[in-house]
Parts: structure tokens; C-alpha cells; sequence
């Protein structure tokens, strides 16, 4: 099994200067009108679009739309599984099918998967998938280790760092709904079955017309805007492109701990945030409490980023890796392989 971008994308590698600004575009403002894309790109509306339907239906890339954990009360819990090498993909496959999981790997040569879990409240013991895992027979070791504080992630991505778009177009196209990141003891956003039914589609097509959203949830047009700039405003909800890894051309992905001095460890966080490499960092519980994933285009360029970036790094103790072999999912829905 694949992600859905591996199984569905054409055999082409890479994008042109005119679609990467497309893909920024949309990294910025998921639900940005192809007017407001063409404006800032200088391009027709028409042409925005027509490049827009065919990298979707090729499979390249597609607009989510997630939630943050934190300002639900959910909390995340970065894991890796260490299985029997005969087990690692079957488990692999029934993990990517649960709700509860995103970024499904398989890593250290076939024998490790990692992922994130998503629990209702703070603890493992929230978790079905937590408690059951140490007592599956071919499962040799689990850990989980309790995400803090996201340095770099959620709404922002590799693309923004790698995107053509000048500061200019960025805050062209920001929507006046992003809202500033909410402090940490911010109380949590209550849902109701509607708001649920309406991130559920979103997640699986952040682009979805307000009219077909509004079909499906039996809501008005209307609301469903309202909803949207509401959850937004909030920080509830936010918009990410999922891409096939070959669009920013980086064929060696990584797994990376490391030890950082916890006087060190803001510090730390928001410089590692800051390396072109790197697609997700995040603080959490445990020894190794400094977590990223890294993206490179080779093996040999991910020594030289660990020995000239991360060996400077303030606060640093101590360093593992794991390279990622291939990932079951991504940030979003599991969707079944098409015959």
C-alpha cells in the first residue's frame, strides 16, 4: 500500500516555476478564489484553474483542510512501533485506516513504523490504539512521546519555505481570517455534530464549494461561509497542501530526535524551525524531547545537514535518526487505493 499521492500520481517529477506558484498560493490560502490567485500570479482566472484540475486529477497535490488539536483539547502523541519485520506493513496498513492516526511511516528498513495519534483529552489512557499496541504478539516496542509546543508545522509546510511567492504576494493572498496563533492555555473550541460533519468534508477536499458543503451537511450556503471564517477566526481549523514527495524534488525523508538542554530548548526549537530542511518540529516528552522531520533530496546531503545545521544546534546532547522508507499516510484522511 501507498499514500493516496503515491498510487494516484503520474510517472513526472518536479513542477514548473508557473505551477509551484500555484502550490504556494494555495499553501498560503487554501481557499483563496482563482481570481485572487490570478491577480497576485498574473495570470487569468481560466488559466489558475485549468492548472489547478490538472494536477489534482494527476494526483500531485490536493487542499485539506485540519484542525488544531490543541484548540479542541485533543492532544497528539508522536509514536514509533518496533515490529517483527514480517508485521511492519500489514500493522502499518491497519493503522493508516484508523481515524486517529496521520503521518503513517515505515522507517529503519521495514522493521519501524511511526505516527502520529491523536487522543480526546491529555493522556495515553485516552487512546484505544496507545493501550492496545504493546499487547499485539508481533509488536517487540512502543513509544509515545506527548507533543508541547509545534515550532514549525500545521499550516505551514516545506512549500513555505521553498515557494516562489515574494512576501508581497504572500500577504496578498493571507487570508483576513488566519488568526495569530493562540496562546497555549487558550480554552478549548466546542464542536457541535454539525461543525463535525463539516470538518469531516473539508478534510477530505479543503476546496469544496460552499454549495456542495452545504448539500451534504443540509446547512445553508451561508452558514457554511460563516462556519468556515468562524472556525478559522478561531484557529480551529486551517488549510495545508498534501503533495506527491516529488514536487520539491527530496527523495530522502528522515526521521530526526534529538536531546536538547531544556534551557535551550525555545531556542533550540525555533532554529531547527527556521533549516529549509526541515518539515515539521515539534517539542515533546522524554529524553529525546526535540522532534523533526527532515526532507532532502539525498542521503548524502542529509550527513552534511546533520553535521553542519543540526551539529550546531543550541543545547544539543544528543542525536538518532531513522530514515523514512515510505509513508501510509499523510496528514489527512485515509482514502482507499482506486481499482
Amino acid at each position: 500500500m501507498t499514500t493516496y499521492l503515491d498510487t494516484h500520481s503520474q510517472a513526472y517529477r518536479g513542477l514548473s516555476d508557473e505551477d509551484m506558484g500555484l502550490v504556494h498560493a494555495l499553501q498560503v490560502n487554501g481557499r483563496a478564489s482563482f481570481r485572487e490567485i490570478a491577480d497576485v500570479l498574473g495570470i487569468s482566472d481560466q488559466t489558475a484553474a485549468r492548472r489547478w484540475a490538472r494536477l489534482r486529477s494527476a494526483g500531485r497535490l490536493r487542499v485539506l483542510g485540519l484542525t488544531d488539536p490543541l484548540r479542541l483539547g485533543d492532544s497528539i502523541w508522536v509514536v514509533r512501533v518496533r515490529c517483527t519485520p514480517d508485521a511492519a506493513a500489514s500493522l502499518g496498513e491497519a493503522m493508516a485506516r484508523r481515524t486517529d492516526t496521520t503521518w503513517v511511516n515505515l522507517s529503519s528498513g521495514g522493521t519501524e513504523i511511526s505516527c502520529s495519534v491523536r487522543t480526546r483529552g491529555p493522556g495515553p489512557e485516552e487512546s484505544p490504539l496507545l493501550q492496545k499496541l504493546p499487547r499485539t504478539p508481533q509488536v517487540v516496542d512502543v513509544s509515545a512521546h506527548c507533543s508541547l509546543h509545534v515550532f514549525f508545522g500545521q499550516d505551514l509546510s516545506p512549500i513555505n519555505k521553498r515557494g516562489p511567492l515574494t512576501a508581497a504576494q504572500v500577504t496578498a493572498l493571507t487570508s483576513p481570517d488566519a488568526p495569530a496563533r493562540a496562546p497555549d492555555a487558550a480554552p478549548p473550541v466546542t464542536l457541535d455534530d454539525s461543525d463535525r460533519q463539516l470538518l469531516d468534508l473539508l478534510a477530505r477536499d479543503g476546496r469544496a464549494a460552499p454549495g456542495e458543503l452545504a448539500t451534504a451537511t443540509g446547512l445553508s450556503p451561508s452558514t457554511v461561509r460563516r462556519r468556515i471564517t468562524e472556525l478559522r477566526s478561531a484557529g480551529v481549523l486551517y488549510f495545508d497542501v498534501e503533495y506527491h514527495p516529488d514536487v520539491l524534488q527530496r527523495n530522502f525523508r528522515a526521521a530526526l530526535w534529538l536531546e536538547i538542554d531544556p534551557s535551550r530548548l525555545a531556542e533550540a526549537g525555533a532554529a531547527l524551525a527556521a533549516h529549509p530542511e526541515v518539515a515539521f518540529a515539534t517539542a515533546t516528552t522524554g529524553t529525546a524531547n526535540l522532534y523533526a522531520s527532515i526532507d532532502v533530496p539525498t542521503a548524502q546531503l542529509f550527513y552534511r545537514y546533520l553535521t553542519e545545521s543540526v551539529a550546531t544546534l543550541p543545547g544539543l546532547r544528543h542525536t538518532a535518526t531513522a530514515p523514512i522508507q515510505r509513508t501510509l499516510k499523510g496528514p489527512g484522511p485515509y482514502l482507499p487505493e482506486r481499482a
